[in-house]
């Protein structure tokens, strides 16, 4: 694993350069801030709304209504320890309302935060005219280095029925509707459609789930995502792996979906579809030919440095296809940005964290065990379930598991996966200790707090080595 992530003292050139970053999602507004921070004059061109997808319609919306139903079920789901709900009930028009106030709170906060680093917001679609022209409709720029974060979009795949489908959402679509659907299908094991589909299902939908892969989240841990595919299942998801969406009818009551499994057809009967099998790359209308930028399938190449062929150019998020996440998008435009002034600074996808939120939370950051193997490396495994955690068990999480990858020879940490209450904030650890290249033994003499989940993680370093105190060792 490259372990380069270096930021390098940035030295401007003599006077103040000017950045063009062509879209305002996590990517390009991260980017035009940190320019901004190091002397640049910036403009940054948004043909929606400042926030992108992530923002507006994505992450930050997904988990204020994550929120709403985690409450929800938490609220009517705990007698087992002694609280008893009488007369919980949804207000769906308030749960809405909350999700808009998030949206509205973050948009506005980083439209100040442009502000304050005297960032220029240009509202528009942006088209090159040439080398570092940018027209956006009669108006003409031009600047010393141009940052690209042009995001992505829903992709829909050819199925039959499925376009002229009144039935059919997108996520931003889904995230709005008036009411909560009796029944959902979700096209697509992603995290988007998890996600979604846990929301929905917490407040009483009857969710389906087609993915046309063997397993959901396929670039995750494959140990750990059969354990989530099963908790799901438990939890009253109907999951179906190995399949695909062959055609959509209308009814009047929703849409008749006819589903090709591993053991037939099977046709649904649902009142809303879910459309999450993927995104591609928003560059079509960018006129990337005439500013001289390699494309590859739509996605812009660059290099770790986030630079294009063309010297000065750059590229950040979801349009260059590195990792579609929105801190993965942060990261480039922070690298992107730092070295348009000067900087030599790298973006290495192997130490981003992925996630996903779907009750326990899961996360894992480096090697999977199928990349390890698949790369041939000479590795150790350790795994401890959170059944073994003292704040899993008082919490009613002991259903999920944590596994660490190490070096067999140097004992360096590789991958670290967790599937267990707040994964998504103890990544932030293991990604430090591969940042770091780590050895398990420095990792597991920190002390951790007790009782926290952070404790298992230790422990599960410890039990690469069979050293693990709460839990057998065997040989």
């Amino acid at each position: 694993m490259d372990m380069q992530f270096e930021t390098i003292p940035v030295s401007s050139p003599a006077g103040p350069a000017s950045v063009l970053v062509i879209g305002g999602g996590p990517g390009g507004y991260v980017a035009a801030i940190r320019a901004a921070q190091l002397g640049a004059s910036v403009t940054l061109i948004e043909k929606d709304k400042l926030g992108g997808t992530c923002l507006n319609r994505g992450c930050m919306p997904t988990k204020a209504m994550l929120h709403s139903s985690e409450i929800y079920e938490a609220a009517t789901s705990s007698a087992a320890i002694g609280i008893v709900g009488s007369g919980v009930a949804v207000d769906w028009e308030k749960v809405q309302a909350f999700r808009a106030s998030v949206v509205e709170k973050l948009t506005s906060g980083v439209k100040m935060l442009c502000k304050v680093n005297k960032v220029k917001l240009v509202e528009g679609e942006a088209v090159f005219t040439g080398p570092k022209t940018v027209a956006v409709g009669a108006e003409t720029y031009t600047a010393d280095k141009i940052i690209l974060a042009a995001g992505s979009y829903p992709i829909i795949p050819d199925i039959p029925g499925l376009k002229e489908s009144k039935a059919v959402l997108d996520s931003t679509a889904c995230l709005a509707l008036d009411h909560i659907p009796e029944s959902l299908l979700v096209i697509g094991g992603g995290v988007i459609g998890l996600e979604l589909g846990s929301v929905y299902r917490r407040f009483g939908a009857r969710v389906t789930v087609v993915e046309r892969m063997p397993r959901l989240l396929p670039l995750m841990d494959g140990e750990l995502t059969g354990l989530l595919q099963a908790k799901l299942r438990g939890e009253g998801m109907d999951i179906l792996t190995d399949s695909q969406v062959a055609s959509v009818e209308d009814t009047d009551r929703g849409a008749r979906v006819t589903v090709r499994t591993p053991e037939g057809e099977k046709v649904l009967g649902v009142e809303k579809i879910l459309l999450c099998v993927g995104r591609g790359p928003a560059t079509a209308g960018l006129g990337l030919d005439k500013a001289g930028v390699a494309v590859e399938e739509g996605f812009i190449r660059t290099d770790d440095r986030m630079e294009t062929r063309v010297p000065g150019v750059y590229a950040v998020g979801d349009c260059t296809g590195k990792q579609m996440l929105a801190h993965a998008a942060m990261a480039m435009g922070e690298c992107a940005a730092e070295n348009a002034m000067g900087g030599d600074r790298r973006f290495d996808p192997d130490l981003c964290p992925s996630c996903a939120y779907v009750g326990p939370e899961f996360a894992g950051v480096g090697f999977t065990e199928e990349r390890a193997r698949e790369l041939g490396l000479d590795y150790k495994v350790g795994k401890f379930p959170t059944g073994g955690n003292g704040r899993s068990l008082v919490a009613g999480h002991t259903d999920g598991l944590i596994k660490i990858l190490s070096g067999s020879r140097y004992g360096e940490i590789l991958g670290v996966h967790i599937l267990a209450p707040n994964a998504t904030e103890l990544i932030g650890e293991a990604a430090l200790a591969i940042r770091l290249e780590a050895t398990l033994e420095e990792f597991t003499s920190t002390i951790r707090c007790h009782p926290t989940v952070a404790e298992a993680v230790r422990e599960c370093a410890l039990a690469v080595d069979k050293k693990a105190i709460h839990i057998p060792n065997r040989k």
